[in-house]
C-alpha cells in the first residue's frame, strides 16, 4: 500500500504514507513539516524489513484543515491513524512537538496498539519559563508566522539542518509554506503552552529520546535531557554535533537506530 486517506468527519481526511511489509513504525513530522521528511529515514527502514506509515497532520501536507490543533485532538487523530490501519505492535517515532502527540496518545488511548516510544528532537516537557522563554516571546513569534513565514523561514532553516543542500532547503521551506496559516500559528501555540511534564511521568513503556547537541529548536539540556528524567526508565542518546532536522541530515544513522530497538 503505498497510501490511504483516513476520515475524520465532515468531509475531512488525514493523508497516510503506508511502505512496505513488517513490524509498523509510525513516524509523525514535527511543526509545520508533513509525512514526506520522513522519505529516506522510512526508505531505509524498508530495507531492514519494517513496515513504516507517515501521516500529513491536520491542515499540514494533503491532509485537510479542519479546526483541532490542541494535543488531545491531534492525539485522537493519530488514535483515528492507528485504528483505520489496525496496527498493532506499534513503533511510534516523534520528532519535535510531536512529541506531544505521542504523549498525550498515550495517555488518552493507552499502550495497546504501541510497543515502544522514540522520540527525536522532542521540545518539552515545557516551553514557557524554560531558557528565558515567556507568553510575550511566543506571541511575538506566532506574529511574525502569521504575517512574515517566508522570513522566519530564511532566518531558521539553516540551523534546522545545517549543510544541507540548497535544494533540499528550498523543499523544507516549500512544506512549510504550504501548511494552513492557521495550523502553522496554532500547532505553534499548543507546543509552547502546553506542559507535558505529566503525560511524559506517566509513560509505561519503554522508551528511547534520540537528541542532537547542537539542537538550537529544543535544546538538549531543556528537552531530551529532561524528558530522560521524567520517563521512567528512558534511554537517553545523543548525537554529537547534530542539529534538530535529524532524519534529514542522519537519515541512515536514525534509521538504525529505530531497527535496532523494534529488534530488540
Amino acid at each position: 500500500m503505498s497510501r490511504a486517506s483516513i476520515p475524520r468527519g465532515d468531509g475531512h481526511a488525514l493523508h497516510v504514507r503506508d511502505w512496505g511489509e513488517g513490524p509498523p513504525v509510525v513516524l509523525l513530522a514535527g511543526w509545520a513539516m508533513d509525512g514526506r521528511i520522513w522519505g529516506e529515514t522510512m526508505l531505509h527502514l524498508n530495507a531492514a524489513g519494517l513496515r513504516t506509515i507517515a501521516y500529513d497532520r491536520n491542515g499540514h501536507g494533503r491532509s485537510t484543515d479542519r479546526p483541532g490543533y490542541d494535543y488531545d485532538a491531534l492525539a485522537d487523530d493519530l488514535a483515528a491513524v492507528l485504528e483505520g490501519l489496525d496496527l498493532r505492535g506499534v513503533t511510534l517515532v516523534a520528532h519535535s512537538g510531536a512529541g506531544g502527540e505521542a504523549l498525550r496518545y498515550l495517555a488518552r488511548h493507552g499502550r495497546a496498539r504501541v510497543a515502544r516510544l522514540i522520540l527525536v528532537g522532542a521540545t518539552g516537557p515545557r516551553v514557557i519559563g524554560q531558557g528565558g522563554i515567556t507568553a510575550e516571546m511566543v506571541d511575538l513569534l506566532c506574529g511574525q508566522l502569521g504575517s512574515d513565514l517566508s522570513g522566519w523561514i530564511d532566518a531558521n532553516i539553516d540551523p534546522f539542518a545545517p549543510g544541507s543542500p540548497a535544494r533540499i532547503n528550498d523543499w523544507m521551506a516549500a512544506m512549510v509554506l504550504d501548511c494552513s496559516r492557521r495550523a502553522v500559528v496554532e500547532f505553534q501555540r499548543t507546543i509552547a503552552h502546553t506542559d507535558l511534564s505529566a503525560d511524559a511521568a506517566s509513560v509505561n513503556l519503554p522508551v528511547t529520546i534520540i537528541h542532537g547537541d547542537r539542537d538550537v529548536s529544543a535544546p538538549l539540556d531543556l528537552s531530551g535531557r529532561v524528558y530522560a528524567e521524567t520517563i521512567r526508565g528512558a534511554e537517553l542518546v545523543v548525537y554529537e554535533g547534530v542539529a534538530h532536522g535529524v532524519m534529514v541530515t542522519h537519515a541512515r544513522r536514525l534509521a538504525d537506530d529505530i531497527a535496532r530497538r523494534v529488534a530488540s
